[in-house]
């Protein structure tokens, strides 16, 4: 732990009670959050589905996400 988050926690429990809420929203705001528009789940989810997966995909898993598409750059 980093001496700024163990200051942090001393100062979080040193707050007084009618303070706590106050503090908490803050700390939300600063908080990183997904952008709105991204969409769960990815693209690639489920792409192994359907007939057409190799019935050996769990030994060359890599390879087969690969002749999908998965991780190539999007240009």
């Amino acid at each position: 732990m980093t001496a700024d988050r163990h200051e942090l926690h001393e100062l979080v429990e040193a707050l007084p009670d009618d303070q706590v809420a106050l503090a908490i929203a803050d700390v939300r705001r600063r908080m990183e959050r997904p952008a709105a528009d991204s969409t769960w789940p990815p693209e690639f989810f489920g792409i192994i589905d359907g007939e057409d997966a190799p019935a050996n995909v769990a030994r060359d898993v890599d390879g087969f996400l690969a002749g999908a598409g998965f991780g190539r750059d999007s240009l």
